[in-house]
């Protein structure tokens, strides 16, 4: 199995069951079959422990928490349940295309020095069914920090990454929203990054998104983000005007927000 390493695949849920089919479908649809999922139901309330159950695929392994935490809390929780060469994430509400893991595999096997591996995605917006490129221009591989900093585009649930980065690097669990961010930023100043340049994934858009319904907590995380990695970065040669800039289109939606909503 030394060219099909076992690929782990995370799917966070707390009262996800709107979309957790289609999700979950995804995953069993993948043209490269060695695969886990860990999933990890964060205390629903809902229908989605149900949901889950009824998919008898031994590759499917369910865990509860004992009680609610915070995403980036579970997320810890369910990588340390994950037995896989690699790491992959998919949220309740979005989907892989079939030959996800297939690519991003047989780019590792062509080098096995790769550590973590992103593509581009689809934008897929639930009310008028349409979707988009998330990013049209060339994505940023090799040392890709000043790149992040300067213009954020991974998609999280497009990466792949090895398992053992996480003995070192977790996800830091005072955040709600940016923990993703914050950890691939992280990484990106330890590894270099490698990227299929084509869509893999689907992220959904619609109005229950985390950051959508969260721009203060978005805004205040971001500000405290700056505030405790600014000399760090900028003492190693990186700018980071990019994220002051998006900071301050966050401030100014915010502001329109609390006065005509």
């Amino acid at each position: 199995m030394r060219n099909k390493p076992l690929v782990s695949i995370i799917m966070n849920c707390h009262n996800g069951e709107k979309y957790l089919k289609n999700s979950v479908r995804s995953v069993l649809r993948q043209t490269y079959r060695n695969w886990e999922l860990i999933f990890w139901d964060n205390c629903s309330t809902d229908n989605s422990s149900k949901i889950i159950k009824k998919f008898k695929d031994k590759r499917i392994k369910y865990f509860k928490g004992k009680k609610l935490v915070n995403l980036y809390s579970a997320r810890n929780l369910a990588v340390k349940k994950a037995k896989g060469l690699f790491v992959s994430f998919l949220d309740t509400d979005d989907w892989l295309m079939p030959s996800k893991l297939k690519k991003q595999i047989k780019l590792y096997n062509n080098n096995k020095s790769i550590k973590f591996i992103y593509s581009n995605c689809f934008l897929y917006y639930q009310k008028n069914k349409k979707k988009e490129l998330f990013e049209k221009k060339k994505l940023p591989e090799g040392k890709v920090t000043q790149d992040l900093l300067s213009n954020y585009r991974v998609g999280f649930l497009t990466i792949m990454i090895k398992r053992n980065i996480f003995k070192n690097n977790l996800f830091n669990n005072k955040y709600n929203i940016i923990g993703d961010f914050d950890f691939i930023v992280r990484v990106s100043r330890k590894i270099n990054f490698s990227c299929i340049q084509q869509p893999l994934t689907y992220y959904r858009h619609h109005e229950e998104n985390l950051t959508k319904k969260n721009i203060d907590t978005y805004l205040n995380e971001i500000k405290d983000w700056l505030k405790k990695n600014k000399k760090s970065f900028e003492r190693s040669g990186f700018s980071l005007v990019g994220i002051k800039i998006l900071f301050r289109k966050l401030q100014f939606k915010y502001i329109i927000k609390k006065v005509f909503f």
